[in-house]
């Protein structure tokens, strides 16, 4: 019993030093965002993917280059536009002339055949394009003809897209949200990071970012997240606040039933689950607690509420509706 105990703590040890590692390489670029970076690394090593929202500037792209570099995997960025075509991010058959002087058909791989995709401005992409983003978000595969392509793990894509600009935008459908495990908000900097942010980005001394993990680390550190024990109690407290986001629900507080046209799928337990069991090595417990959850439950749950037209003439937010469902829904006593 007491192997086993030590064996579970160097895994949760090594889980978090890892983990450390990679954040404080993306820190020697980045300025504050800290929360970002935890959701982006937390959604990583979760196996889920990741939408970043907020206006140009602030970092979006930056963050996903960085941890790029400091972790040794395959990288393609994407500049969502109108006129991208399926074809252009999954690949496609191209004529070419053999030594010979005949031809032959070669299949020319696109950028979604990678391992961590950078989907930039992806509510740029007709729906078209959209679905094709879907099929590799969600089955790990690409399908070109007749022609079905199995992605390497770990497979991650990372999206961006601005909040404001809606001119020449399709926005996200639901199904294709769904497939997010977290939705971050970047926001603008505090006041005392902008030195930084100034002498980071325009001084002449190059900032360098060392590799500190592979993809065989990130798939054994899934594996270890993936171990962590979920208490009855806190499995039981996920599932009513995934309920309770469903409008007239029994868990549902009034200002859900008021202001929600529908609330979450299973996915998002699936996401506090998988989520809170990272959050949970990182406290250096091997068992995911009612706390883990609620600090995990707006980057999972804000994007699949969706707001009716009530909610939206009067500037509620899902962010606000997730603050009522935690107040309203008990925690058990058991785990507190």
């Amino acid at each position: 019993m007491a192997e086993q105990s030590s064996a579970v703590a160097s895994q949760a040890a090594h889980f978090k030093e890892v983990f450390y590692k990679i954040r404080a390489e993306v820190n020697k670029m980045m300025v504050g965002q800290s929360d970002v970076i935890d959701g982006v690394l937390t959604a990583l090593l979760a196996g889920g993917h990741v939408l970043l929202e907020g206006v140009p500037g602030l970092g979006k792209t930056m963050i996903v280059r960085c941890l790029s570099d400091a972790v040794h995997l395959g990288f393609s960025r994407i500049q969502f536009t109108p006129d991208m075509m399926p074809a252009d991010i999954q690949g496609t058959m191209v004529l070419t002339e053999t030594e010979g002087g005949g031809h032959e058909l070669n299949f020319q791989q696109g950028p979604l055949i990678s391992n961590l995709i950078l989907a930039d401005e992806i509510n740029r992409a007709t729906p078209k394009t959209q679905s094709a983003l879907l099929e590799a978000m969600q089955e790990k595969q690409v399908t070109v003809g007749s022609r079905t392509i199995r992605l390497d793990e770990p497979y991650c894509v990372m999206a961006t897209q601005n909040p404001v600009e809606q001119e020449g935008t399709y926005p996200l459908p639901e199904a294709q949200l769904d497939r997010f495990l977290f939705k971050l908000i970047v926001g603008y900097p505090e006041e005392h990071e902008y030195g930084d942010i100034v002498d980071r980005t325009t001084g002449s001394e190059e900032v360098v970012i060392d590799p500190v993990a592979t993809g065989a680390d990130i798939l054994s550190l899934r594996e270890i997240a993936r171990s962590v024990a979920v208490p009855s109690d806190t499995k039981s407290y996920a599932i009513k606040l995934v309920i309770a986001t469903q409008p007239q629900s029994k868990y549902a507080p009034e200002s859900v039933n008021k202001y929600t046209l529908l609330g979450s799928s299973p996915r998002g337990v699936q996401g506090l689950m998988l989520a809170g069991k990272v959050q949970a090595l990182l406290n250096d417990r091997f068992a995911v607690s009612t706390d883990d959850v609620k600090k995990i439950a707006h980057d999972v749950l804000r994007h699949r509420l969706i707001l009716n037209f009530q909610a939206q003439a009067s500037n509620v937010t899902t962010d606000t509706l997730i603050d009522d469902i935690l107040s309203h829904v008990k925690t058990p006593h058991a785990v507190n």
